[in-house]
């Protein structure tokens, strides 16, 4: 800060003297914050009015200044009107420097060659005086001295605006600025009033920016002084503030403004997503209208060092009081939290908050904050929301637009992309999959290179993720306390992203897993997905990620890992027959035979699999196996083999297989009482879609823990006889649904799945909406045994995908009574049947849980088999 050389002051300030320590720079700003008369805050518009010499410092250290300023936050008046040197300054500038308030005043040599910058100079002095304006002044490559004195190259400069303003003093330079003023200015009032500013303002201490010194630590400590010194809380946001309003104004809808309560809001989402971003706008944006606020930043990293716990509770009291505390021990703090913050209105963000325990020691209790406060937390753990929180906001991917935009600031510093570079921006982008960080950090590293350098980074993040990417994501995997989760997480994103949630639970399950609870665990964590048609997914890096952590456990040697997928690892792997135990999953994806591709190319043994004892997970492609298939392990759960052209007779290792899928099947009989029927005896789920070469009927009577068949584009009939068991779903064509009637009569099915839009022709009674009204027919010989109703529903991807209808409301016109059963309760099954009789007339609606818009309601009544042989004629015609 500014060293003087001459004792001389008519200030009360301190003279102070340049210094890098920092604690001895926040003493300073402690004592230029006391200038003398209050601060209106309602007349403040500007936070700081920037005085300077254009053409000293305009595209240079003003310029940095002036960014830096803005970077944190802080609103400044810059005049850029283009004025010539000696227009009279304009009122609406004078305006501005009353409305600041702080001056900031940069003195260059040049600066007292300036009417219009002594003007305001003058002006502002005069606010200093009169309205306990804060004055911050700069000395560029100048003494405070010079200035104050008009002494060296900052005296000529003066000079040489006096003999503009006054030409006759020509005569007289060899004389002192003194002289002139005392025998020839004393009638010229403005020449008095500019020396006296200078004189006042070079006496209060500031800093001397020597051409030594490296100009940004001079910024930076402007800046902190500035900020200090309006008490500016504010945050930094970001450089490129791409798609952060819009997201903003979202979470400020989730609060009520009119509450008296404390509320909490939780914002939720995968690392990566911009949680802290735009928690820090929200926190600057509606900061001010709270008696005090306080950003806690990344609560999990801080919490894992020794005695930081009490340093955020410590923190805390310090944003918002303004007090330095010392806290000894947790409950210590707490006890001290909830009787300072009681009774102030407060705004805190709690950012990235991962355990309970956190939570516990910054806001335990709502108590312990007054009226309106707001609680903002910031996590990617679902389940420290549930129950705690008034609102939760999930944060979503960044749309094309936002992604291309983001994308563009940091690798070329524009909006748009650069010609030549706008096809691969968009791979780029894609790869990202709308991810902030990834954006921004790959922006970044790819700024300033050649399009041969982006194709090479593209060609290598296919197989090893951007480490800076990753490292920020892999703190959810690393964060799951069981084992299993991580299991289940590396499963899902080599071989089970798309497939059904309840298939997936099964197999896992069979492995020992707990995949249930494991699964609803990694949704909570932001690490999987589920669709509203109940299909797992995961976020492309996250699948990247987990992909990385298994090519991490043996980078060199892939029979070593416990997964393997890239086609030439697995390909090098069954072609040297290295596979070892270690391996518990393996996927081969080949394209079909053709002219380009031999048939030969796709042959594999069997004895490669002789080693790989713990294989669970088997999924193939257009790969044929020779050989005998009893080195299959025996503990395979998943087998998917697309493209099959024939059943292996000798296969034993089907007796712990818990699923089979097996689209696109080129045989024309699937199976025969053989071994290989025999020993799936755990087989729970069979997917036979898009096989259209199967003539043979498909005979499960040996299969007696089947619960889902999928027969999609599938033209195989279905053998009724060999359906006797409860099923818990079938999936089918519509165009396969001719002998679905016998099939739904001889067995128990919780779910059918069929095309909306195409339904069975033999549904007895059908109406638009949630109801159907019906007149009970008389069926001579036969007892009603059921009702089957079929739903055309809507979802939106909010919810999840339906299990059926929770309970039925059933009117009997005709014996003006009402019922309602609810599904799955005992008993309500016969009740239902018993309340029905021929001739009544009927109304059932359905009732859904999730909201869903039901657009149809089909009914279908079952009977029994008739005691006549004229009627089993007709069992399935309604009379």
């Amino acid at each position: 800060m500014g060293n003087e050389k001459n004792s001389e002051s008519s200030s009360s300030m301190p003279n102070l003297t340049w210094g890098t320590n920092e604690k001895w720079l926040k003493w300073h700003v402690l004592e230029l914050g006391s200038c003398p008369g209050p601060i209106s805050e309602s007349v403040r518009i500007h936070d700081v009015f920037l005085s300077f010499r254009g053409v000293d410092t305009r595209s240079t250290f003003v310029s940095h200044l002036y960014t830096a300023l803005r970077n944190a936050v802080i609103k400044v008046f810059q005049d850029d009107s283009g004025l010539q040197r000696g227009d009279y300054i304009s009122t609406s500038l004078f305006r501005a420097i009353e409305e600041s308030q702080i001056s900031l005043i940069v003195f260059s040599k040049n600066y007292a060659n300036s009417k219009w910058c002594l003007d305001e100079l003058e002006k502002i002095m005069k606010c200093y005086r009169t309205i306990g304006q804060k004055v911050v002044s700069v000395f560029y490559h100048l003494e405070p001295s010079e200035v104050r004195h008009q002494t060296g190259e900052f005296g000529i400069s003066f000079l040489s605006l006096l003999y503009e303003l006054l030409p006759q003093t020509s005569m007289f330079r060899s004389y002192n600025i003194r002289f002139l003023t005392t025998k020839i200015w004393n009638k010229k009032k403005f020449t008095q009033d500019w020396i006296e500013a200078l004189r006042q303002v070079a006496s209060i201490a500031g800093f001397e920016i020597l051409k030594s010194r490296n100009e940004s630590e001079y910024i930076n400590a402007i800046v902190d002084l500035i900020s200090d010194l309006l008490n500016k809380t504010d945050l930094f946001i970001s450089d490129n503030p791409v798609g952060i309003q819009s997201r903003v104004k979202d979470v400020i809808n989730c609060l009520d403004f009119g509450s008296n309560g404390v509320q909490l809001v939780g914002m939720w989402g995968m690392g990566g997503f911009g949680k802290t971003t735009i928690a820090k706008a929200v926190y600057n944006k509606i900061g001010r209208e709270f008696e005090g606020r306080s950003f806690l930043a990344n609560i999990r990293e801080v919490w894992k060092q020794d005695g930081r716990q009490m340093v955020l509770q410590e923190q805390l009291l310090s944003d918002i009081c303004k007090e330095i505390t010392k806290i000894s021990y947790i409950d210590k703090g707490k006890n001290t939290l909830k009787d300072k913050l009681c009774g102030k209105r407060v705004l805190i963000v709690l950012d990235d908050v991962s355990t309970l325990d956190q939570l516990n020691t910054l806001c335990a209790s709502r108590e312990w904050f007054g009226k309106g406060s707001v609680i903002i937390i910031t996590t990617r753990d679902l389940v420290l929301l549930r129950g705690r929180v008034d609102r939760i906001y999930i944060m979503t991917v960044m749309n094309e637009s936002e992604s291309i935009e983001l994308f563009s600031w940091n690798a070329f510093k524009q909006a748009r992309p650069k010609v030549d570079f706008s096809e691969i921006s968009m791979n780029v982008v894609n790869y990202s999959g709308g991810l902030p960080l990834a954006l921004e950090v790959l922006g970044r590293y790819l700024f300033a290179r050649g399009v041969t350098e982006w194709q090479c980074v593209l060609e290598k993040l296919k197989r090893i993720p951007n480490d800076q990417v990753q490292k920020k994501l892999r703190i959810s995997y690393d964060d799951l306390e069981d084992t299993d989760e991580q299991e289940i997480f590396l499963d899902i994103a080599f071989f089970l992203i798309g497939m059904d949630r309840n298939d997936v639970i099964l197999i896992l399950n069979d492995c020992g897993l707990h995949a249930e609870i494991g699964i609803s665990v990694l949704v909570e964590r932001s690490l999987v997905s589920v669709d509203d048609k109940n299909r797992l997914g995961m976020h492309d890096l996250l699948r990247d990620m987990g992909r990385g952590i298994v090519l991490e456990e043996s980078p060199k040697s892939p029979e070593k890992r416990s997964r393997l997928l890239y086609p030439e690892d697995v390909i090098d792997v069954l072609s040297k027959q290295t596979g070892e135990e270690s391996v518990m999953g393996l996927a081969l994806k080949l394209p079909k035979a053709n002219e380009y591709c031999k048939a030969n190319e796709n042959f594999f043994s069997t004895d490669s699999f002789e080693k790989m004892k713990g294989l669970r997970l088997l999924q193939l492609a257009e790969v044929k196996l020779d050989g005998d298939f009893r080195y299959v392990s025996r503990e395979l759960r998943l087998l998917s083999w697309n493209g099959l052209s024939h059943i292996p007779e000798n296969f034993t290792s089907g007796k712990k297989l818990v699923s089979i899928k097996l689209e696109n099947a080129n045989v024309h009989l699937l199976w025969n009482e053989s071994m290989f029927m025999r020993c799936l005896k755990k087989l729970k789920v069979l997917n036979l879609s898009h096989s259209h070469n199967l003539t043979e009927s498909l005979d499960f009577f040996m299969l007696p823990n089947l619960e889902k068949i999928v027969l999609k584009d599938s033209t195989s009939p279905v053998s009724k006889d060999s359906l006797k068991y409860d099923l818990f779903d079938i999936g089918m064509n519509c165009q396969n649904t001719n002998n679905l009637t016998d099939i739904l009569q001889n067995m128990n099915v919780n779910g059918c799945l069929l095309p909306g839009d195409n339904y069975p022709n033999w549904l007895n009674f059908n109406c638009q909406g949630s109801s159907v009204t019906f007149k009970v027919p008389v069926v001579k010989g036969r007892m009603l045994k059921s009702i089957m109703i079929c739903i055309v529903y809507s979802s939106t991807p909010d919810n999840i995908r339906s299990d059926g209808p929770t309970a039925l409301l059933v009117k009997n016109h005709t014996k003006a009574t009402i019922q309602f059963y609810k599904r799955g309760a005992p008993k309500c099954r016969l009740r239902l049947l018993s309340s029905i009789e021929p001739g009544n007339k009927v109304e059932v609606a359905v009732v859904y849980e999730n909201n869903f818009i039901v657009e149809q309601t089909f009914l279908y009544l079952v009977y029994d088999e008739p005691d006549l042989t004229s009627y089993r004629k007709k069992k399935n015609r309604v009379e």
